[in-house]
C-alpha cells in the first residue's frame, strides 16, 4: 500500500498504541486493513488529522450510526480531524468494490460524500484538497491562539453546534473529549429532530455537569 504522497505532507507528531490487538475487527474492504495497520493510532501535524486504531473502530461505528441513523449498517469510520469530523467508508456506495468516503460533520449534523476510494482519499484528497477536507485555514486560526497539540482523544468542538445556530467562528470553539462531544451532539440532534418543523430554538446553553 503506497501512501507516499500522504506521508510527504503529513508528519507523525504522536502515536497511541493499540490497546486490544487480539480483538481487531475484520475489515469488509481489503484496502483499509493495511492502512489501519500502518497508520492506526497516529496523530498527524499536531492534531489536524488522526487515524483510528483497529480496536477503536467498533465504538466509532456505534457513535456515527447513532448520530447518522440513515447510514446504519454501512459505515466503517477510519479517521477523524481536529473538529471531530469523522471520515468513514460507505459500504453502500462506490465502484468496483471500492466504497466512497463520507465526511460525517458531527458539529454540523450533516454528511458529505467524497466520491473516491480510501487510498485516493489519503494520497489525493488530503494532499491536493487539504484546505477543504480538513478545514486547514480554520485550523491555522485556531492554532495561532491555541498552540498546544491536541491529545489523540480530544477534538476542537463547537460550544454551540452549528445545527443549533452556533457561529462558525474561532470564538465558538473549545477543546473537548471527542467521545463526550460526539455523544452530546448526537443527543442534541436527536432532540431537535423531534421538534415541529419551523419551530425556532432560542437561549441555547450547554453547561458542564
Amino acid at each position: 500500500m503506497n501512501l507516499d504522497r500522504f506521508k510527504s505532507l503529513y508528519t507523525v507528531t504522536a502515536k497511541s498504541e493499540n490497546q486490544s490487538a487480539s480483538n481487531e475487527p475484520a475489515f469488509p474492504v481489503p484496502d483499509l486493513a493495511p492502512i489501519i495497520a500502518e497508520l492506526g493510532g497516529q496523530t498527524f501535524n499536531h492534531g489536524v488529522f488522526r487515524v483510528f486504531r483497529a480496536d477503536q473502530i467498533p465504538a466509532a461505528v456505534q457513535d456515527m450510526e447513532s448520530m447518522f441513523p440513515q447510514y446504519r449498517g454501512r459505515l466503517v469510520p477510519f479517521a477523524f480531524d481536529w473538529l471531530g469530523r469523522h471520515f468513514a467508508m460507505d459500504l453502500a456506495s462506490g465502484e468496483n468494490g471500492h466504497p466512497h468516503i463520507l465526511l460525517l460533520e458531527v458539529g454540523v449534523g450533516e454528511a458529505m460524500i467524497i466520491p473516491v476510494p480510501v487510498v485516493e482519499f489519503f494520497n489525493v484528497e488530503l494532499v491536493e484538497y487539504a484546505d477543504d477536507a480538513l478545514a486547514v485555514p480554520f485550523w491555522k486560526k485556531w492554532r495561532d491562539l491555541n498552540p498546544a497539540d491536541l491529545a489523540f482523544t480530544d477534538c476542537v468542538g463547537y460550544k454551540v453546534p452549528l445545527f443549533l445556530g452556533g457561529a462558525d467562528v474561532v470564538s465558538n470553539l473549545e477543546v473537548n473529549d471527542m467521545s463526550v462531544y460526539v455523544e452530546l451532539c448526537g443527543q442534541l440532534r436527536t432532540q431537535i429532530q423531534k421538534l415541529p418543523q419551523g419551530q425556532a430554538i432560542g437561549n441555547v446553553s450547554i453547561k458542564d455537569e
